[in-house]
């Protein structure tokens, strides 16, 4: 874990950080508390950065910037850079499943391990862990914060529309890394559809954005 720029004095905090349920026991804890602290500590270390960075944003402003930046999808994009996956400690029906490429699971072990590391070395050690790692994703967050589904629910309502519908309209793969599409409505009929292996939200934000480009190119 040299990348992810913290040596441990207690290296059996991060051995717990990376254990799945799925391979836990009495002696062998899993990583389901530290997750759950170090869910906290990063929203602390984000909600201050944000703050920091832009002194005239509302409220309004902040949230979805903050959403952005510690939702699942972005804890498991973090923890793919840093391959996290390949260490992960898991069962072995977890292995077979796929586990170490699990979106949730990724996530789940990434909060832990910043827990791990706030619990080894303080809140200043895991503020520059989590600074190091969402650095870049800070610098580019009203990016990363435009939501789909809410722009384009928006959209229906300035129609006088109801919001929009989205609909599992087909699922195939195997059970550890299923394909989902995705097909979102529009109450004239107008729609468009998603295919993709991650989570269902990001499917329907995926699918919200293609409808929102086509009605865009629609009025141009």
């Amino acid at each position: 874990m040299g990348r992810l720029g913290h040596d441990f004095a207690q290296p059996q905090l991060l051995i717990r950080a990376l254990t799945h349920g799925s391979i836990a026991s009495v002696t062998r804890p899993d990583n389901q508390r530290l997750e759950f602290l170090g869910d906290r500590v990063l929203g602390l270390v984000m909600a201050e950065a944000l703050f920091s960075a832009d002194t005239a944003a509302t409220e309004g402003q902040l949230a979805p910037r903050y959403n952005a930046l510690v939702r699942g999808e972005t804890c498991a994009a973090v923890a793919r850079d840093l391959s996290l996956g390949e260490v992960l400690k898991l069962g072995r029906s977890e292995m077979l499943s796929g586990g170490r490429r699990k979106e949730a699971l990724l996530a789940d072990a990434m909060e832990a391990v910043l827990a791990a590391v706030y619990l080894d070395a303080g809140f200043e050690a895991a503020r520059a862990v989590v600074l190091r790692h969402w650095g870049g994703r800070l610098a580019q967050v009203d990016h990363d914060s435009r939501d789909a589904k809410t722009a384009l629910q928006e959209w229906a309502q300035a129609q006088g529309m109801p919001p929009p519908v989205y609909e599992q309209t087909e699922r195939s793969g195997p059970d550890h890394a299923p394909v989902f599409l995705i097909t979102v409505r529009l109450e004239d009929g107008r729609h468009a559809q998603a295919r993709g292996t991650g989570t269902k939200r990001s499917i329907e934000q995926a699918a919200a954005q293609s409808l929102l480009d086509r009605l865009e190119g629609q009025t141009t």
